[in-house]
């Protein structure tokens, strides 16, 4: 029997994962009720800190995806108010949000993440756009990894494999934001490994691997049920896999998070695996990989969340 009283579901928001984040949202409080929890499920708008003013929850479980729910500033203003949440504090998910700088996080401590460039679209223009890519081409190879250097849910992503192609790639991404990041494509198998900390340290979940139908995991293969193919757990040798652990483990502490993330990873050829990002709000919806890999444990998912918010209460009440 949980001693918390009643708790509270962030979902929605502005982002442009708005929709996924009350898919998110409605999954946790749906496992949270199963698990005998009083929950309230409320969206970011003007009404939210007066509410929580008025009657504040013993602690809040954040399903925000992309801007303010990843940023830190969502939990800043709970922190304001004194409010306990699941996750990572607001500046290790500044530090995580931002790829280029969490590259350079897990870089500094061994870990391999694909060489990259990061371009803001000023200089994008000023500089003169054919010039510049052709020296990204020049220096990375082909193929490339074009995403937005802040976001989720593949939005403004895009793999390019001929050289041509690099200025829409570029115009797409800029469309969910200001920075491009530019990667080097490394194939392989794209895996994703959910870290969970329950009070005995972070420990890795079972890798999750991913399978799109057309060969790239975008917004639709993510959220439309049958695009992909998942593998809980991934069809990786005992070393590869015990790699991928270790990789997910150690980013989750080198970027200083807590509680709960995601890192999703490729694995080359020679079984090696190397970081791409990291998810500071994992999905949460039926097609999302973090539920995938709690099941994979043989674990429930209210129970993990349940537990999770017990141990934010904790935190709160000391």
């Amino acid at each position: 029997m949980s001693d918390l009283g009643y708790v509270l579901v962030l979902a929605g928001g502005l982002s442009y994962e708005r929709e996924v984040s009350l898919r998110s949202g409605r999954r946790v409080s749906e496992v949270l009720r199963t698990a005998g929890i009083v929950v309230e499920t409320r969206d970011t708008d003007a009404s939210l800190v007066p509410s929580i003013l008025a009657d504040p929850p013993d602690a809040v479980f954040v399903t925000l995806h992309g801007g303010a729910g990843e940023d830190g500033a969502i939990r800043s203003v709970l922190e304001l108010l004194s409010v306990p949440y699941v996750g990572a504090g607001p500046d290790a998910c500044r530090v995580a949000f931002d790829k280029p700088t969490a590259k350079t996080v897990v870089r500094s401590v061994g870990l391999r993440t694909p060489d990259s460039v990061t371009l803001p679209k000023e200089t994008f223009h000023d500089l003169g756009a054919s010039t510049v890519l052709t020296r990204i081409v020049e220096r990375l190879g082909l193929p490339l990894f074009v995403k937005p250097s802040r976001g989720g849910s593949a939005l403004g992503a895009s793999i390019v494999r001929a050289a041509e192609d690099l200025p829409a790639a570029m115009v797409g991404c800029f469309a969910y934001g200001d920075t491009a990041l530019i990667e080097r494509c490394i194939e392989g198998v794209e895996v994703a490994v959910s870290v969970v900390d329950l009070g005995g340290g972070p420990m890795a979940l079972p890798p999750v691997e991913i399978v799109p139908d057309k060969g790239v995991y975008d917004y639709a293969a993510r959220y439309t049920a049958g695009h992909t193919e998942f593998f809980a757990p991934a069809r990786l040798s005992p070393e590869a896999a015990a790699a991928c652990a270790e990789m997910a483990v150690t980013a989750h502490t080198a970027l200083g998070l807590r509680d709960i993330s995601r890192t999703d990873l490729i694995v080359d050829g020679d079984g090696l695996p190397h970081f791409l990002e990291v998810n500071v709000a994992p999905g949460m919806t039926e097609t999302s990989l973090l539920p995938m890999a709690v099941e994979a444990a043989g674990d429930d998912l209210g129970t993990l969340c349940r537990v999770l918010l017990e141990q934010a209460a904790a935190r709160g009440a000391a």
